[in-house]
This record gives structure tokens, sequence and C-alpha cells, in this order.
């Protein structure tokens, strides 16, 4: 197994903030400053066209170490942030824009190309948690949440699926066509946000990957307003929601 690499290291507000690598995978662990003994860990999945430490991610894992004692751990997405893009990556991309410039439907582009990531980044995944349970303000056997909207969901929906050490998980904003058959794999607390009014996601879609996922305890949380106008006070809601999950557990 890979060694994980810590390449510098920072802390404001009660926040421990440590950049590392696992071979080619750049990410950044944040963590209680202070603490005794272990506590859970949260992997955070970023959106397409963001990276690891895009302010949304920063803001999310410092409500998660603040308010609910967490570990929370964001891997830089295939092509995306500090990593190198594939021709293919390239190819995908320039649809993107291309379909976008025309005022065609974005979904078709994003839903396959996501679905190339995820085949990519579960893998990657799976390798950045066993060397992170390796930690010993980690450890093995403990509790482990995914939090991931956007393309993080494409990313996290198999990932889940894959990996039993995932307990509890937030998913929101992505289209049913690659995830619902996986989903049905998935029976673990699920929260799942959307938006009522998203330009991209027809709520229907979003319903149907919502009724998809075979968990006994699954909460909707939709709220009014376009794609990118979620509420903030939503992440507030994914710390209550890890607390209940991961914190009895420990």
């Amino acid at each position: 197994m890979q060694t994980l690499q810590f390449t510098s290291e920072a802390s404001a507000d009660g926040v421990l903030e440590r950049d590392f690598t696992l071979g080619d995978i750049p990410g950044v662990l944040w963590s209680p400053v202070t603490g005794a003994g272990r506590a859970p860990l949260v992997l955070m999945g970023h959106g397409g066209g963001t990276h690891k430490k895009w302010r949304a991610m920063t803001g999310r894992a410092h409500r998660l170490v603040t308010d609910g004692g967490f570990h929370v751990a964001v891997i830089d997405a295939p092509g995306h942030g500090d990593r190198p893009r594939t021709p293919h990556d390239e190819r995908e991309i320039a649809e993107l824009y291309r379909a976008r410039a025309a005022g065609e439907p974005e979904g078709p582009v994003v839903v396959r190309y996501n679905a190339h990531l995820a085949e990519r980044a579960v893998p990657e995944w799976r390798a950045v948690l066993d060397a992170l349970q390796e930690l010993p303000e980690i450890g093995a056997g403990g509790p482990v949440g995914y939090f991931g909207l956007n393309m993080a969901t494409a990313i996290g929906v198999p990932l889940a699926a894959a990996d039993p050490r995932i307990t509890a998980a937030v998913f929101g904003l992505h289209w049913p066509d690659a995830l619902a058959g996986t989903a049905r794999r998935i029976t673990i607390p699920v929260e799942y946000h959307f938006q009522w009014d998203d330009e991209h996601i027809p709520r229907e879609s979003s319903l149907a990957l919502f009724d998809a996922f075979a968990s006994r305890e699954k909460t909707l949380h939709a709220n009014a307003g376009r794609h990118k106008e979620m509420p903030r006070f939503e992440a507030d809601s994914a710390v209550r929601f890890f607390v209940r999950h991961l914190r009895p557990a420990v």
C-alpha cells in the first residue's frame, strides 16, 4: 500500500489543515486542533469544474470540524484541481461547453462524463481511505461518512455501494440515469438535497434518484431555487446528520 505523505500544515480557528499526497493523488485533511482520542472521518467530494479547496469545500469542512468534531478529507477528482486532464477529459469538457453555448441540455454530457470519472475515482477514494485509517487519530474500524453534491454524488453513490466502511452519506443534485441501479444497493442512512426549480435537473429526476435508495432511513431536502441556489443552512443540516449517525458509534 502506498504511504500518505503530508506536504504542508497550517491551523486557524481551531482547525488543522494538512495537504497530503498519496502517489499522484493530491488531497487535504482538516482536523480539530485539539481533542482527546480518535474522531470519525467524513470523506467529502467536490463538484465538477472545482477542486479540493474550493470555497464551498473549505466552508463545509470547517463546519464539520468545529461543529461536529470530525476529520474531513477531500481529494482532487481526476482531471480537476492539481491533476492533469486526459484527452478524454478535454473532449468531454469541450462537448459540455458546446452544448451549453447551443442551449442544449447539459445532462446527457454530464451524466456520461461523471460516470467515467467515477470509474477512475472510486478506486482512488478507497486507497485514500485505507491510508487515512492508518493514521492514529483516525484508525481502522471507526465510522466513516461521505458528503458530496453534483459530480461528487456521481462518484459517491458507487463508492458507498462498493465500500462497507461508509456508514452514512449526504448526496444531492444529480440525475438518476447512471446511478439509480447502484443506489438500489445502498442501505445506509442517506440525506438527499435538491433544488425544486433546478434548470438542469427536473424535479422528477431528483425524486426518482431519491426513491431508488434502498435505505430504511432516508430524508429528502427540497428547497426553492435554481441549481446553484441551495441555501447555506443545508450544510448545517449535513453536520447534524453526521453527528446523529457517526458520533454514537465512536
